[in-house]
């Protein structure tokens, strides 16, 4: 009971922070309700089956696969820009089809050719508390707006809705440090049950519309037709897959460190296998017409938040996520999940992640050197984070992958100067030795 429990909590948090991805790229590129429906379906089909296939054949660890940040901008960027390159939004996403499947490919090459465990070396701890400051940051913006009841065509602060998210807030952390460790284990499935119960029951947001539609349904393969291979997408597609490594790579590295401080079992850190499953999952987002997938950090902040770090209750988890995408009645549920309630449960999970950023820092002991390499990625992440999207209207679309993208500029900064101060060291200390 507690396993199921337990894989419960780990899809409740899934399917909270993944279900906003499709609906607003359906709203994006102008999908009717069926075609939105149907995304959120194929793509939370896809999460499933990625994470399972990572828990199984690939890194082997407790991390969920979510929607990836990079795709979901690239899909944004190219929804603007989808009457002056293509046809139709259709050929748009037909196109975005064939950029994830090459995609797939490049994870292949580069698995095989070992250079992602060559690319692995470089993320040294600092780097890896840098790259959770600038997600937690990147994040803060829509975790406020969601509590204040900012979005799905609200533009006003609501008082009522952003008194509601303090409360809950504060309850989850009560919650998750309860002295009861069944509390405190299940704080964030309890605290999204009653947050969600408490929200209808006050009125404070749009009444739950009931499904009308058939009981099961797989998930349709190249539901929107067959994949377009535009060149200027696959040259996107070739640097965005780097880009998800560096996310895929930090994923794996913070996590296994939280389960190793948890003391739970962990085995060697597999990046070979975790390349090619993720070009695997890469090719299914693809083939199904969904949104490619990334193994997501906020794995590190739920395990460190709840303690649960048995591989199990996630394998079980995965398995929940797959049949409930086959069952439209449920995920139209999920997909009714009041906003408010989410982030604030989400922001707590988020909340520890800046510890887990700061313990990771301080395993450097040489702070005046970290502190250059902290100040310089933070000031040039978290400054691109204010440049209007608009300002690169006229930018190549694979430029703007990188300096639209605070976490992903911020962080390749950190690995250039955590290298380069790296580098200095190591000759001042030669320098020494041979004088």
């Amino acid at each position: 009971m507690k396993t199921i429990f337990s894989a419960i909590q780990w899809m409740a948090f899934i399917i909270a922070g993944s279900i906003v991805a499709p609906i607003a790229i359906g709203d994006l590129f102008q999908l009717n309700e069926l075609q939105t429906t149907g995304l959120v379906q194929r793509t939370m089909f896809v999460l499933g089956i990625s994470s399972l296939l990572q828990a199984v054949i690939g890194h082997r660890l407790p991390i969920n696969e979510g929607p990836a940040g990079l795709w979901w901008g690239v899909f944004t960027i190219y929804a603007g820009l989808s009457t002056a390159l293509f046809t139709s939004n259709i050929e748009t996403l037909q196109a975005l089809e064939g950029a994830m499947i090459i995609s797939g490919i490049v994870f292949f090459i580069l698995s095989f050719f070992k250079l992602i465990e060559k690319l692995a070396k470089l993320f040294t701890p600092v780097v890896s508390g840098i790259y959770l400051l600038l997600l937690v940051l990147q994040l803060s913006g829509s975790f406020l707006n969601g509590m204040m009841g900012i979005g799905s065509g609200k533009s006003e602060v609501n008082l009522h809705v952003t008194l509601f998210s303090l409360v809950m807030v504060s309850c989850t952390f009560y919650l998750t440090r309860h002295h009861i460790k069944m509390i405190s284990q299940y704080a964030i499935l309890i605290s999204l049950g009653a947050g969600w119960l408490i929200f209808e029951i006050l009125d404070l947001g749009a009444a739950f519309k009931h499904y009308e539609g058939p009981v099961f349904a797989f998930p349709d393969i190249l539901a929107i037709g067959m994949p377009v291979f535009d060149s200027g997408l696959m040259v996107t597609a070739v640097f965005i897959t780097f880009l998800l490594i560096t996310n895929m790579l930090a994923s794996i590295r913070v996590t296994r460190q939280v389960l190793k401080n948890l003391g739970a079992k962990h085995g060697d850190l597999r990046y070979s296998a975790s390349g090619y499953t993720a070009g695997i999952n890469q090719i299914l987002g693809g083939i199904f017409s969904a949104i490619g997938s990334v193994p997501i950090s906020g794995a590190a902040g739920f395990i460190a938040t709840t303690g649960i770090t048995k591989l199990l209750p996630f394998i079980l988890n995965s398995l929940l996520i797959i049949g409930a995408s086959m069952l439209p009645h449920v995920m139209s549920i999920f997909a009714a999940l009041p906003a408010p309630v989410g982030y604030s449960v989400t922001f707590v999970i988020f909340a520890n992640m800046i510890g887990i950023a700061f313990s990771e820092i301080d395993r450097d002991e040489d702070q005046s050197r970290i502190r250059l390499v902290i100040g310089t990625s933070l000031l040039a992440g978290v400054g691109a984070m204010f440049v209007p999207a608009d300002a690169f209207r006229n930018v190549p679309p694979v430029l703007v992958s990188i300096l639209n993208n605070g976490l992903i500029l911020g962080t390749l900064l950190a690995v250039i100067a955590d290298q380069f101060t790296l580098a200095k060291k190591r000759k001042k200390q030669i320098d020494k030795t041979t004088s």
